[in-house]
């Protein structure tokens, strides 16, 4: 076999594959429930499937221009930064107080803000005068406006 066929045949396989997953994403963001599925199926499987045809390119331009730096700089960007983002859009809106799905098994955040809570009035407790009193009226309201946004 040629090398330019066995090329073709890779780079076809990684596109075909990068676009099925890209597809599969596609269906992901349609039909899953809530915010945080559709925030995972979009920085999970979107990134693989970016990723295998940013390889296919990176394969279809060897021949001609080697390793070329900006696809492998695209390659790192993509790798790093979408899984980053995803998350960064689902912790905002956790704290937005967008509501996840009804079906939903475990919340694992809220245990952690729940102890980070605990941590925080136990410190508001030490602080004696006036400023720790002003701590924890704001604490307080800002608790009562958290369990009036969830009702």
């Amino acid at each position: 076999m040629n090398g330019n066929v066995i090329i073709d045949v890779a780079v076809g396989i990684f596109v075909v594959i990068g676009a099925l997953i890209s597809f599969i994403t596609m269906i992901g963001l349609i039909r899953l429930p809530d915010t945080y599925t559709r925030a995972h199926a979009a920085s999970k499987s979107a990134t693989l499937g970016v990723l295998l045809i940013l390889i296919a390119t990176l394969i279809f331009f060897y021949p001609v221009y080697g390793f070329d730096a900006r696809i492998i700089l695209g390659i790192i960007f993509v790798f790093i930064s979408s899984p980053v983002a995803g998350h960064l859009i689902s912790r905002a809106a956790y704290f937005s107080g967008i509501p996840q799905w009804e079906n939903a098994v475990r919340d694992d955040l809220k245990e952690v803000l729940e102890k980070r809570k605990e941590r925080y009035l136990k410190q508001l407790e030490r602080k004696k005068g006036a400023e720790g009193e002003k701590l924890k009226a704001l604490a307080d309201r800002k608790r009562e406006e958290n369990s009036n946004r969830e009702l």
